[in-house]
C-alpha cells in the first residue's frame, strides 16, 4: 500500500536572520558557538524548532512545517552539531547545556514564551526543557516520543528489543565487533567511534545508519550503493549520538516522575503507530503520567516527520494553533489550507498563551 500525503509542505523559504551565538561557559569549559536562524514573520507566534539524534542538525526542510505567514520560525543547530562550532565537539555537551543554550537564545531574541516543536530527541529536550522553565511555554508539540531511558536506548541499541524485529540487519551492525564487544554494542560502537582505527570507524558509520534506515520508516528507504565516504568519514552525528546514549541522555530526573506544570498550555503528542525507533508505548505513558495532554496515534505511520499522514498532522495541527491565536482562518498559502474551526485536528486544540 501506498500512502500519500494530503497535503504539501510550506513552499521553500529562507532565513531572514542567520547567526553564530556564543554560549557562556564556565571557567575551563569549552565555549560552543551555536547556528541560530529565523525565518518567517518577525512579528508571527514565535515557535523554537527542536532537532532530532542528539547530533543531526536542522535542513531547510524543517522550516517548510510552519506557515511563515503565521510563525516567527526559530531553529538552532545543538552543540557539536550542524554548522555550530566546534562541529562534533562533546565536550561540556550534555541536555543541561543545551537547555542552557535554549534558554540563552530566548533571551537574546528577546521572546517572553514560545512554542517547542520537536521530534524523536528533540521531544525529549522539549520535556528537559519544559520540566525546569515552564513559564516559558506557550506550546508543547511533540512527534515520536523519546523518554530517554535505558530501556529506550536499548530498544534501539540493544539485542532485545528492534533487533528481534530486524535480525538480519542487526546481525549485519554486530559482524562488525568481536564475540566479547557484542555484550554491550552501545559502549563499544562508542569506543571505536572515538577510537584511531579509521576504516572501523567507516564501516560503523555506514552500518549504523543502514540499521537506522530500516527502523525510522514505516517503508524503509533504499540505502545508496555508493555512499559518500569522505562526507561520512567527515560525519560526527553518529559518536554524539552515542555519546548522550552511553550517559542515559544525560537525564537528572526521569521525565515521568511528576506531572509537567502545563496544565493552560496546548500540549499535543504526536505518534506514529509503527513507530519502531520510539514505540507507541513511550507516548503513551506520557499521555497517562499528564492526561491534559492531547495524544493523537497516526495509523500507518513510522517514525519520522516525512511519514505523510504524520506530515499531514504536523501541517494541520501547528495551522489549527495559529488559527486560534489569531482567530481567524490560516494564509492561502499552504497547498491545502481550510479554516481552523472545519479542520478534524482542531477538535481539543487549546488557544496559546499570549505572547
Amino acid at each position: 500500500m501506498v500512502i500519500e500525503a494530503q497535503r504539501e509542505l510550506y513552499p521553500e523559504i529562507e532565513p531572514y536572520q542567520s547567526f553564530m551565538l556564543p554560549m557562556k561557559a564556565a571557567q575551563g569549559e569549552q565555549c560552543h558557538h551555536i547556528y541560530v536562524e529565523q525565518c518567517g514573520n518577525p512579528d508571527g507566534i514565535p515557535v523554537l524548532f527542536l532537532h532530532g539524534g542528539p547530533g543531526s542538525g536542522c535542513r531547510p526542510s524543517h522550516r517548510r512545517l510552519f506557515d511563515p505567514s503565521n510563525y516567527r520560525i526559530i531553529l538552532f543547530d545543538q552543540r557539536g552539531c550542524g554548522r555550530s562550532k566546534p562541529y562534533g565537539s562533546i565536550k561540556d555537551n550534555t541536555s543541561a547545556h543545551l537547555v542552557a543554550d535554549m534558554e540563552q537564545i530566548r533571551q537574546h531574541l528577546k521572546i517572553e514564551k514560545w512554542i517547542l516543536f520537536g521530534g524523536s530527541w528533540g521531544a525529549t529536550l522539549g520535556l528537559i526543557y519544559a520540566q525546569k522553565h515552564a513559564e516559558r511555554i506557550a506550546g508543547l508539540v511533540l512527534r515520536g516520543v523519546f523518554l530517554g531511558r535505558k530501556q529506550d536506548i536499548d530498544w534501539v541499541y540493544g539485542h532485545s528489543g528492534a533487533a528481534k524485529l530486524f535480525p538480519f540487519q542487526w546481525a549485519t551492525l554486530m559482524s562488525l565487533l568481536t564475540s566479547e564487544e557484542q555484550s554491550s554494542p552501545i559502549e563499544s560502537i562508542y569506543r571505536h567511534l572515538n577510537g584511531q582505527d579509521e576504516p572501523l570507524k567507516l564501516k560503523l558509520k555506514q552500518a549504523l545508519d543502514v540499521w537506522e534506515n530500516q527502523l525510522v520508516t514505516l517503508t524503509p528507504q533504499p540505502t545508496a550503493e555508493s555512499p559518500d565516504f569522505e562526507q561520512l568519514a567527515a560525519n560526527e552525528s553518529k559518536r554524539i549520538q552515542l555519546h548522550y546514549c552511553i550517559h542515559d541522555c544525560f537525564i537528572d530526573q526521569p521525565l515521568l516522575s511528576r506531572p509537567f506544570a502545563l496544565t493552560d498550555v496546548p500540549c499535543h503528542i504526536i505518534q506514529g503507530q509503527y513507530d519502531m525507533v520510539c514505540p507507541l508505548e513511550q507516548g503513551w505513558q506520557l499521555y497517562q503520567a499528564n492526561p491534559e495532554f492531547n495524544f493523537k496515534v497516526v495509523p500507518l505511520s513510522g517514525h519520522v516527520a516525512s511519514e505523510p499522514l504524520i506530515q499531514d498532522a504536523l501541517l494541520n495541527l501547528m495551522d489549527n494553533l495559529a488559527c486560534l491565536e489569531n482567530k481567524k482562518p490560516t494564509h492561502a498559502t499552504s497547498p491545502k489550507t481550510n479554516d481552523c474551526v472545519d479542520q478534524p485536528s482542531a477538535q481539543g486544540v487549546k488557544p496559546l498563551q499570549r505572547f
